[in-house]
Formats: C-alpha cells, structure tokens, sequence
C-alpha cells in the first residue's frame, strides 16, 4: 500500500507445513522421507474505478531462511500493479515473444507433458516420433533432478519406490529420454526412468520433478536489444494448448518493446504458434532461478503471431 497508485489490498498470507511420505510397495520395498515448505504472497490493485489493475508476487521455499523479505514481496507486487496501468491492445503481427521467467516455465509444463510416457503411449504427443532428435536449438539443456539441495520437488525414490536420478531430458538441443513410470514403459518396452508420482487417492503416473532450462549466454537487456517491435508477455490466460498437434493460442498480458526497450504496458491480445516450431526458435536469457518446481530463465521466441485490435 506504500507504493504510489495502489488503491487496495486482495489479501496476503503465509503458510508453513511439514510432511512426511512412507511407501511400501508389494516388491518388498520400504522408504520414507520428509521435508518443510514455507510461503507468503501478496496481491494488490492499482487505480481506480473501470481502471484497475491487479498484480502479485509470491515465493516458496523450503526453508525459512530462504524466503525473500515481506516488504520486498509487498513492494513488488504493488510496482507489478501500477506498472499495468493504462494498457493498450496492439495490432495484429508476427514478431518476437519474449517470456518472463514465471511464463516461460509453463513452456517446461508443455515440453513434460508431450513427453510424457503415457501420452507416447497413447500417441496422443506431438513428439512422439522426436526421440533422438533436435527439438530445440543447439546448446539449451532441460534438466530434471530430483535430488536438487532445497528443491521443492525433490525427492529419493519415485512414487513406486524406484530410484531416481538427475537426467538431461534434452541435452545440446537433442531430446534423450521420455517421462515414465513402469506401466508406461511396459507399454513401450523400456525400463522405467523413475519418473512415477502418487498421491494416496490413485495410480502413479509419470511427472517431473526439479525441471529446468539452463541459461543462456545473454543478459536480459541483450537478449531484447535488438527488437524493433515486440512483445514481453508477463501473464498467460487460457488453456489454448493441443497436445497431439502442437499448436499454441492463449491470451496474454505484458508490455511493449519498442527498439529494445520496454515501452507501454498491453492487454486483451493473444499470442499464437506452433510448440515445435517455438521450441526451435526458442533462445534463454541468463536470469535463471530457482523459485519453483519449474524454473526457466527469461526465454526469446521468434516468429509468433500476435492478434489484437
């Protein structure tokens, strides 16, 4: 609320807990393990009447200690708000998208999710024929590890009591391993990646744990500098996303880019492509960190269509 053209509060809160996990499987396995999770977040609004806007910010942490600080949470959430003030819809164009590392995680949703080894299975994946293949440019790395120090995924064994690994699920570009549990690898005839996970209410299935985009090579600022006009997406709305075809469309929110620079805040447009053809175009910046289960740093994607006013 101390920051200019805040008008009010939606709420903030903070939560602790601890849990324990005990399995025991039929093959005669037993193992148990235990951790903590602490949270706050915030969210505000800025303006006033039909004007308004909304914005948060949030962090999880394993411990305590690693959690950043009310104020600057609250600070930044109240910046975040102010800063959507007055949008513009733009045009409808092809130009470069630029994802903020919170938007371009869920790409990482996407890319698990097509690899999953019950949708190869199915062959309901538009990769299911990539295995082996370039799927991104040479040089990005996706990592799953689940022995990450202070992850909040990590964990010792999988949902069916198999040990588990880090692994480069694409490395130099180069997609190298599905997601599976051992039905899923039954049905494909491999050996299961220790990739199950359960909750006490169904069957396991396959899911990532720690998974992120290693950075690139630029800084932020460098990675748009050369954008005459673009658009830097800071929210996604909408489930727009075929998993068998690839094919890409949500709503979004963020501002402009004009001639490298950060220029006036947009709405009420949407973006649209291809996940094959965005994971090949797809360039990280440097700004990797670890916030989430699935962390990726800021990402630069050419040639997406925007549709607009």
């Amino acid at each position: 609320m101390a920051v200019p053209g805040v008008t009010n509060s939606e709420g903030g809160g903070a939560s602790f807990s601890r849990n324990a996990v005990a399995l025991a499987t039929s093959t005669g396995f037993y193992g148990r393990y235990a951790g903590t999770s602490h949270s706050i977040g915030v969210a505000v609004l800025a303006g006033e009447g039909t004007a308004m806007e909304r914005d948060y910010d949030h962090a999880s942490a394993r411990h305590a200690g690693d959690l950043r600080a009310p104020e600057t949470i609250g600070k930044c959430a109240g910046e975040k708000a102010v800063k959507r003030l007055n949008p513009r819809s733009m045009p409808s164009q092809a130009l470069p998208v630029v994802f903020h590392p919170d938007e371009a995680a869920g790409l990482l949703g996407h890319l698990s999710g097509a690899i999953s080894g019950s949708a190869i299975a199915r062959g309901v994946s538009f990769l299911k024929d990539r295995m082996g293949q370039s799927v991104f440019a040479p040089g990005i790395n996706i990592i799953d590890d689940p022995h990450r120090v202070r992850g909040l995924r990590s964990k010792p064994f999988d949902g069916e009591g198999v040990a588990n690994s880090r692994r480069a699920l694409i490395a130099e570009g180069k997609l190298t391993s599905w997601l599976l549990d051992c039905a899923s690898a039954r049905q494909l005839g491999l050996q299961t990646t220790g990739h199950a996970a359960r909750g006490t209410g169904g069957p396991p299935s396959p899911s990532a744990t720690n998974l992120y985009l290693e950075g690139g090579e630029l800084s932020v600022k460098e990675l748009i500098a050369d954008i005459k006009q673009g658009f830097y997406v800071t929210e996604l709305m909408g489930m727009g996303v075929n998993g068998v075809t690839g094919d890409y469309s949500r709503g979004a929110a963020g501002f402009w880019i004009e001639n490298g620079e950060i220029a006036f805040p947009v709405s009420e447009v949407t973006i649209a492509g291809n996940l094959k053809d965005m994971f090949a175009h797809l360039t990280p910046a440097n700004d990797l960190e670890f916030r989430h289960g699935v962390n990726a740093p800021t990402v630069r994607i050419e040639g997406m269509t925007l549709a607009g006013a």
